[in-house]
């Protein structure tokens, strides 16, 4: 079929700005499924194609929704509350302990759970952890934005669009970490020096006296069981990602046992927990792909892939770094998925060496720090804390976003290409 270029780019911006900035409160799935209508109608895409490109996303849509399974139980448990109260009691009424206790969680969270279960579920908690010790939440709440990208690439299930990135050439674990340990150590440590110099003087006053002691209710029993299946099912995801396989079904078939396991002993219906679960999602991330789709027949995915595959030839460390960098800010202005699902194209398309696809990833999953439409991680921690009465724009998310990922982003990619 052939292809009018700007027929696909003109659906493909109004989509994706529309994505970003949610016109009317409508939900951001909608807007991306208008796009992909879109480009049938026009004839820019069949249906078979579209279908393709749906299709192309299975992987994607198990992992999210065995993710999402194992968040909700856990956040019902009240898990991740009785985390961040014990991080606010162990703070001992130090704000700077508070605030590495916070971020040290967060990364947890994010390394084992993915980046969307530290903006979603984590974030209230934290919001929650800040109030009982009487803290300014501001920096407690950056901190949960900002670890949910900086922790992102540690491992495979770190972040949906690691999977995006590499698909079905995911590289087994310890590949991975060879790859991958240096950038994420580089900027888990930036990001947190870059928001201690931001927040400093939030930071520098002593805390108040708790409203109650959070360090004296215990873990239920529900909580204890989501505490177990959460890490069963790190190493369950961990061993998936040391054999090289796919890790939608394995976090799809985890989520549904610990769903089925916690429900069972609370004597619960899943009703509950099925509805809270933000399905909206799966429908975002099938439209984003349809409308990669358009863009890669309208051809800017061949003339990324050449461009890489020239650069490669010529200049391949210079060229990982640019396109690294070029790929943290353009996830700002595109949003990362869409960014990720192009960049992931093109790469393939171009052989692109390990080297570069790492970089890309680095740029995808780090560079959204700068913008609070830089990830869907980020729009979802935007939800979140408005939720709790607060509310950050985007030109002051721009303000810190512009010292804490820029140094994190140059430091990630050189820790990537000198290793």
């Amino acid at each position: 079929m052939i292809v009018a270029p700007a027929i696909a780019y003109a659906v493909a911006f109004v989509a994706t700005a529309g994505v970003m900035a949610r016109p009317f409160r409508w939900p951001e799935y909608v807007f991306a499924l208008a796009g992909a209508a879109a480009l049938l109608v026009l004839r820019v895409l069949s249906p078979a194609e579209a279908w393709g490109a749906v299709v192309k996303g299975t992987d994607v849509y198990l992992f999210l929704t065995g993710m999402m399974l194992l968040s909700e139980v856990a956040r019902r448990e009240g898990l991740f509350d009785w985390a961040a109260s014990r991080a606010a009691a162990l703070a001992q009424g130090d704000p700077r302990r508070l605030f590495a206790l916070v971020y040290g969680v967060g990364v947890l969270v994010t390394v084992f759970l993915s980046n969307d279960a530290t903006a979603v579920v984590l974030t209230p908690a934290v919001y929650a952890a800040a109030r009982a010790a009487k803290a300014p939440p501001t920096p407690y709440l950056y901190a949960c934005a900002f670890v949910a990208n900086a922790a992102s690439f540690v491992l495979p299930i770190s972040n949906p669009a690691n999977l995006v990135m590499f698909g079905d050439r995911m590289p087994p674990l310890g590949a991975w970490l060879a790859l991958f340990a240096a950038p994420s150590l580089a900027a888990i440590l930036l990001t947190y020096g870059a928001m201690r110099f931001v927040f400093a003087g939030k930071l520098g006053e002593k805390l108040g006296q708790f409203a109650h002691r959070p360090e004296q209710t215990p873990l239920s029993f529900g909580g204890r069981i989501a505490c177990a299946g959460l890490c069963a099912a790190a190493l369950v995801l961990l061993y998936a990602s040391a054999r090289g396989w796919n890790l939608g079904l394995p976090t799809l078939v985890v989520g549904l046992a610990v769903a089925a396991v916690a429900l069972t002993a609370a004597r619960a219906a899943p009703g509950p927990v099925l509805r809270e679960i933000s399905w909206g999602v799966l429908p975002l991330v099938a439209g984003l792909f349809v409308l990669v789709e358009g863009l890669a027949r309208a051809g800017l995915v061949a003339h990324l892939a050449e461009a890489l595959q020239t650069g490669q030839a010529v200049a391949p460390r210079e060229t990982a770094l640019v396109a690294g960098l070029l790929a943290g800010f353009g996830a700002n202005v595109v949003n990362n998925l869409p960014l990720g699902l192009i960049a992931a194209s093109a790469a393939h398309q171009a052989a692109a060496s390990p080297l570069t696809i790492g970089a890309l990833l680095i740029g995808v999953d780090l560079g959204p720090n700068l913008s609070v439409t830089g990830s869907l991680a980020t729009l979802l921690w935007l939800v979140a804390i408005r939720r709790e009465g607060e509310h950050v724009g985007a030109l002051a998310f721009l303000k810190v976003g512009a010292v804490v990922m820029t140094p994190s982003l140059i430091a990630s990619l050189a820790a990537l290409i000198l290793s």
